[in-house]
């Protein structure tokens, strides 16, 4: 009887890995942001090497590579496959890259492995789960695939209870329940970071993961450090992604911060997941699926763009152990409301908060457009009282804006409509109550109790 030692196995594994001839194969073309490789099989989601030492590597003491693999090739994903090849959108520039280069299999799609665990909070990442706050090296509990599956409809709990957010005019007129979805839909330049800084600040949901995508270089840095601060990053997973990436890296960050929300959400956790901005989100796969020889449909957009909104979307919400709430900004193209993103967003998210330009110029902070904006959980999440103080001020303020072009040319006369009448008068208490300073907390019980107290100065109770 031949005794071997425990590890003898696997050691031999390891070996007979290491003499196993390596398959590469060759870049045949390269056209705009994709490059056709032949002479590798692999399927939709794996990820390859192109080229070999040096390309793309970055020098010096501590440095990383620019790609993600540590052997400085570029790494690129398969996202269509032919008879004659696969096409590949890369991870990073492909400066440096040419027809012949080797292509060397870099795993499977499920093999991309995301770091999660409390180690990441106050860590900025990027799309590949890397670390580029200088801080060090990540220590996490473990890593996770990427792809996960949506809970099933009938797994899922029911939205009963609010979730604070700290911001008065969402917390009380357009309340969100845990778990539930919305959508902050305004043009450039009217504070939607601002206003996700204050909810990543406000909110009591035990974790917040902020996907920044496609943002301008710039501003990433200023919303840390301004926007977010100190106290908002302890509590906070940021994956950044800017603009000057490969639409692969921008793609890929917007599910690597859903991937690390979700593994909060198993452990039985309430995540807070906000992203900046799926118009960008939707602008990748647009830039993709065109490259890849998709039929351009609605204003450029192919038909996967409108199918992946959908399975991002869906992967937030609850499920029987926690919940993602979900805040995911819109950027509408040209201020119009019904563009195709904006309009297919709004048909998949469960409720929706319009900024409005108007208010952002006349210095009026958070600009929330209270009558155009709506949740479509808070009569369930919300009392009888809560649901009557709240319709008497949307009252007053519609019964305002129906009247607003008579009070503007002095045409309105006094005692016309009580509503109106109250409008005017407490004018400055309405404004009080929904313009915020963005150090401003107020906690939900007392933004209800100051709607409350402003509803009888309305004469909206008694």
């Amino acid at each position: 009887m031949t005794l071997t030692r425990p590890d003898s196995t696997d050691r031999l594994a390891r070996a007979l890995a290491a003499a196993r001839p390596e398959r590469v194969g060759v870049v045949s073309s390269i056209v705009g942001l994709s490059l056709d490789v032949r002479g590798l099989n692999g399927a939709i989601g794996d990820l390859v090497v192109i080229g070999g030492p040096g390309i793309g590597t970055q020098t010096g003491a501590g440095a990383a590579t620019a790609t993600g693999t540590g052997t400085g090739g570029v790494d690129a994903e398969v996202v269509a496959t032919t008879p004659d090849g696969m096409r590949c959108m890369p991870l990073a520039r492909l400066t440096g890259i040419r027809v012949g280069d080797p292509v060397r299999a870099g795993g499977g799609g499920t093999g991309f492995l995301v770091p999660t665990g409390s180690g990441l909070l106050g860590r900025v990442i990027d799309g590949l789960g890397r670390p580029i706050d200088g801080k060090g090296p990540l220590v996490v509990e473990q890593r996770v695939p990427l792809d996960h599956a949506s809970p099933s409809a009938m797994a899922r709990s029911r939205i009963q209870s609010p979730l604070q957010l700290g911001v008065r005019v969402l917390d009380t007129l357009t309340t969100v329940g845990k778990g539930q979805r919305m959508g902050l839909f305004a043009g450039s330049g009217v504070g939607k970071s601002s206003l996700l800084s204050m909810i990543a600040r406000g909110t009591d949901a035990e974790v917040s993961v902020i996907a920044l995508v496609g943002e301008r270089g710039r501003e990433v840095r200023e919303f840390l450090e301004d926007d977010l601060g100190a106290e908002g990053l302890a509590r906070s997973i940021v994956v950044v992604s800017t603009s000057d990436e490969p639409a692969m890296m921008r793609l890929r960050a917007a599910f690597v911060a859903t991937r690390i929300a979700e593994s909060f959400r198993d452990r039985g956790a309430d995540v807070m997941l906000m992203m900046d901005s799926l118009t960008r989100v939707a602008m990748a796969q647009r830039e993709i699926g065109l490259s890849v020889g998709e039929p351009p449909a609605t204003r450029g957009y192919p038909p996967s763009t409108f199918s992946l909104l959908a399975r991002l979307l869906e992967r937030a919400g609850t499920d029987q152990a926690g919940s993602i709430t979900g805040i995911y900004t819109v950027l509408v193209d040209g201020d119009d409301h019904n563009e195709p993103i904006a309009d297919a967003a709004r048909s998949i998210l469960d409720g929706h908060v319009v900024l409005d330009r108007k208010l952002a110029v006349l210095g009026h902070f958070p600009s929330v457009d209270a009558l155009a904006s709506i949740s479509r959980v808070a009569s369930r999440v919300t009392t009888p009282e809560q649901a009557a103080v709240a319709g008497t001020l949307r009252a007053v303020l519609a019964a305002r804006r129906a009247a607003q072009d008579l009070l503007d040319v002095g045409a309105y006369r006094r005692g016309t409509n009580p509503l109106v009448d109250a409008a005017v008068e407490h004018d400055g208490a309405i404004t009080a109550f929904l313009q915020q300073r963005m150090d401003e907390h107020t906690p939900a019980a007392e933004a209800w109790d100051r709607l409350a107290a402003l509803a009888r100065l309305l004469g909206g109770t008694r």
